[in-house]
């Protein structure tokens, strides 16, 4: 007989779970998408199995949440036991030491199978410092009843030409009906993770070698004036605030014929509790263009416990309970294999897996390709395919991500978004002392 969920999930944290902490309450800060709300309904099983363990939840917009955790753990404020990041926080908070490493963690947790690509990106100098709740690729969304009603066919690996075009004879705006939906909402976790691997796709990149930034060339304009021009001509009204979140609830309403965003969405397009087009979404690569050398990103969503908690022990068992393999179970048996936190953990692509999840294979295929030492078509001096990983990016990335926005709603051309994040970037980067 199979063990049941329970006993699995008892046995994944046995090692740390055996040790009492006495009352403790954790508070957890993570982002306010559905993957960690269910994280959130479903912990109910891991306070029922730890009564001694309590959990604070602090649920936030993606970017508020970047903002208040920067602030915390750099000024060690010690807010937080449980912190949902990323892998550029990851590596840059972990090198200067102030994330604990994730070490000696019990043999059930199975560390083996997660993904090389995904351990790295959470990794400095091979010490893991995040456990990976899921990770996602970007993929093409498309609603494939309004493909077929206007003759229209889906290539396996579309260019972002061939986007624009099927976005505009889709788009019907006396019907609410939208070609395009891409995110606009300023943040360099937000509408700069978009644009930036289009710009990939253009042949265009951050800096050069001597980290001179390259705003001011041909590449990035003609990546801009087609996000611009595509977004005023085929999206929805309002675009510039609409994140991951806003552009999941316009697609699975109806009103949005194509949609380029992050995999993880696939469970919740096709989940018929939550999208009236469950029935009729398509998925295929993201669009390239030039090159499809960094058209697709790389990013993982973790929980990571900083060296200003109080609670780390209690914190480790927590959080090698939400990472581990008995969690997926606990998801699949409640609601569905196809809700699995994908990306993550080679033992999630199974044959029922694959047959349950139309997604799947398009989100693995873009995981495996994606790297983010190579993100671009000309070379670079730094890693990351939707991100450049040095600590100022966060603070320039943020304010390109506001002159972009501020094109897209009209209040300054292309051209004067560009040379504006030109201007900027080139100060900052001069304050901040590159090249090193």
């Amino acid at each position: 007989m199979k063990p049941s969920v329970k006993a699995l999930l008892v046995s994944t944290c046995m090692t740390l779970s055996s040790v009492s902490f006495g009352a403790q309450t954790l508070t957890i800060a993570t982002v306010n998408n559905s993957d960690m709300i269910r994280m959130q309904k479903l912990s109910k099983t891991f306070e029922a199995e730890h009564p001694d363990i309590k959990l604070n939840w602090v649920v936030l917009e993606e970017n508020v949440l970047r903002q208040r955790l920067t602030t915390d753990i750099a000024t060690q404020g010690g807010q937080f036991d449980v912190l949902t990041i990323g892998m550029y926080e990851a590596a840059l908070w972990g090198a200067k030491g102030w994330l604990e490493p994730m070490k000696d963690l019990p043999a059930s947790y199975a560390l083996d199978d997660i993904f090389p690509s995904v351990r790295e990106g959470l990794s400095v100098k091979g010490t893991l410092y995040a456990l990976p709740f899921y990770a996602e690729s970007s993929i093409t969304y498309y609603r494939t009843d309004l493909f077929k009603n206007a003759g229209l066919t889906m290539p396996e690996h579309p260019t972002w030409t061939q986007i624009g075009e099927f976005a505009e004879k889709l788009t019907d705006k006396s019907k609410e009906q939208y070609g395009l939906c891409l995110r606009g909402k300023a943040g360099w976790g937000e509408n700069m993770a978009l644009i930036t691997t289009l710009a990939n796709g253009y042949g265009a990149r951050w800096f050069d070698e001597k980290w001179q930034p390259q705003f001011n060339g041909p590449e990035w304009k003609d990546a801009l004036n087609f996000y611009v021009d595509n977004m005023k001509k085929s999206g929805p009204p309002g675009a510039s605030s609409n994140g991951f979140n806003e552009n999941l609830a316009l697609f699975n309403s109806g009103k949005c014929a194509i949609w380029v965003d992050a995999s993880v969405a696939g469970s919740f397009v096709t989940d018929k509790t939550q999208s009236k087009v469950a029935d009729h979404v398509g998925f295929t690569f993201a669009p390239h263009e030039k090159t499809d050398k960094g058209t697709s990103w790389m990013y993982s969503w973790s929980l990571a416990i900083p060296t200003s908690s109080k609670a780390k022990d209690a914190a480790t068992v927590f959080t090698t309970w939400a990472t581990s393999k008995e969690y997926g179970q606990l998801v699949a048996k409640t609601d569905g294999i196809a809700n699995v936190p994908p990306g993550t953990r080679t033992s999630t692509y199974s044959d029922d897996y694959m047959k349950a999840a139309p997604f799947a294979k398009v989100t693995l295929e873009s995981l495996k390709v994606a790297d983010p030492k190579a993100p671009t078509l000309k070379p670079v001096p730094y890693i990351g395919i939707q991100l450049v990983t040095i600590p100022e990016f966060q603070a320039i990335g943020t304010q390109v991500g506001k002159f972009f926005a501020g094109a897209l709603t009209g209040q300054q051309t292309v051209d004067q978004a560009l040379t504006a994040a030109q201007s900027t970037t080139e100060r900052e980067m001069k304050r901040a002392g590159y090249p090193k």
